[in-house]
């Protein structure tokens, strides 16, 4: 099972509107209170980042809520057991975002956009997989190792592409004690503060979040972002599983790349848990190999191994994919993972540039390259940042993603349906009945939604621990 949850950023050219961070209050407001998406936590989830009313749970089985750091609008999907509705669901979450703005008629001042980087500011959004597995308490000191040099490598295929890099700093400017008070959101748990500066040396590189990631494994992530922040939550534990969240990862627009990236990766955890992985492909200097593929304009990659030899990414790509061989023949959704994979990996060893329907780096370049020669710009000019930005418009109507004729995974119509509709095979079905029974009361002065349960008033907590069970007959009887 897995999820994936999306930060977005958000671009007002009126300012006569108001900011970002009222504006992402409005979208959210609307889509509650007059799209009736869902409903509202009356709680706080958390007194810090997710205050009462800054979110809820909507009747597709997803999320949608502002996380008070940096106030920006997050979407988390369904829990899912197929990548089409993983895809449809995350896809879905866009889609209500968009209406809800339509509906505010807001569509010609505000943008949405799911991209990872601020070119300017030097911040970072992430998005975040989640995946259920099982963990032991050697997990991450022992098998994290082959699940980094995946996540590492698998930018050839999975990164977004970014116009320039990054340079961190440890010269970053600390908050004054002022400063702090007068915004303590913003500096919970906050052990160092970097500085942020432009790197001339880079053009184009593959991935938006590579130039930012400081640690392998971390759970203090602010300004300490690592490729996986372990979560060890026993109250979303179930059977002796846990959910493994990773912070190294970028929102594709293309459908195509997110179906391998989540497919892929859900065949290597299941080669971990086996103890299956080629230990030969374990990398000597992991944070330096990230930045290093990301930033290779030959496409070589070239990487340099734990045991002292050296190798390439697609090398070790292939060595993942023939170990994952193993899983050939157990249902349509593998095999054309394992086909997609080999595929290509192929094309990236042949000719990185032909890749451009189906990879989001390499149709970012293309646009952002076809740009420059005819404008006769450098690499360094923010125009150029510009036309980075606006592939990841999420309105279909505004994105330059949108304008390709990319490779689909899914349909429109299976996106319309995730609007309304969560997963059947999933806990997300019973929590989707339930919320619909609250929507349609009269009046709801109490309820409390969480992943794993839900309290209809204060005397009935309907549990949904296992996340594999779609609970349909509980929530028929309470609905």
């Amino acid at each position: 099972m897995f999820g994936v949850e999306t930060e977005f950023g958000c671009l007002v050219s009126d300012e006569a509107i108001g900011e970002p961070d009222q504006i992402v209050e409005k979208i959210k407001d609307t889509a509650f209170y007059d799209m009736k998406v869902g409903v509202l936590d009356l709680h706080a989830r958390d007194e810090v980042f997710e205050p009462a009313q800054s979110g809820g749970f909507l009747i597709n089985g997803g999320r949608l809520y502002i996380d008070a750091v940096g106030s920006h609008l997050e979407y988390a999907t369904a829990e899912c057991r197929s990548i089409r509705d993983l895809i449809a669901s995350d896809r879905a979450g866009q889609r209500i975002i968009n209406q809800a703005i339509r509906e505010l008629g807001l569509q010609d001042s505000v943008s949405v956009y799911n991209n990872s980087v601020d070119h300017f500011g030097g911040h970072t959004f992430g998005c975040h997989e989640n995946y259920l597995v099982r963990m032991e308490e050697d997990y991450f000191s022992t098998r994290v190792t082959d699940l980094i040099t995946f996540l590492v490598t698998r930018q050839i295929f999975a990164g977004v592409g970014r116009v320039g890099g990054h340079i961190l700093s440890s010269n970053g400017r600390k908050p004054s004690f002022e400063e702090m008070a007068a915004n303590p959101i913003d500096y919970v748990w906050v052990s160092q503060v970097y500085g942020v500066d432009p790197d001339p040396d880079v053009d184009f590189q593959l991935s938006q979040r590579a130039d930012h990631i400081l640690k392998g494994v971390a759970s203090r992530v602010r300004f300490n972002r690592a490729i996986i922040n372990p979560k060890w939550e026993h109250f979303y534990s179930h059977d002796q599983m846990q959910r493994l969240h990773l912070l190294f990862g970028e929102s594709n627009q293309s459908e195509y790349a997110y179906a391998l990236k989540i497919g892929t990766t859900r065949l290597v955890l299941r080669l971990i848990d086996l103890d299956a992985v080629p230990t030969w492909t374990r990398l000597a200097h992991p944070l330096l190999a990230l930045r290093q593929i990301s930033r290779d304009r030959d496409y070589r990659w070239r990487v340099v191994l734990a045991d002292g030899g050296t190798s390439d990414a697609v090398s070790i790509q292939r060595a993942f994919l023939e170990a994952a061989e193993r899983f050939r023949g157990e249902d349509p959704e593998t095999d054309w993972v394992l086909d997609q994979w080999a595929d290509i990996l192929d094309g990236l060893s042949n000719d990185p540039l032909a890749l451009g329907d189906r990879l989001d780096w390499v149709a970012k370049y293309q646009i952002v390259n076809a740009y420059r020669e005819e404008m006769g710009s450098d690499w360094n000019e923010d125009a150029l940042h510009s036309v980075d930005l606006e592939y990841h418009n999420i309105d279909p109507e505004s994105s330059l993603f949108h304008a390709l004729d990319m490779k689909r995974y899914v349909g429109d119509l299976d996106i319309l349906d995730a609007m309304t509709d969560a997963p059947k095979d999933t806990r997300a079905h019973g929590r989707s009945m339930l919320i619909r029974k609250i929507l349609k009361r009269r009046s709801s002065k109490f309820y409390v939604v969480d992943w794993n349960a839900v309290a209809m008033d204060r005397y009935r907590i309907i549990d949904l621990d296992d996340p594999l069970e779609p609970y349909a007959g509980l929530a028929e009887e309470e609905a």
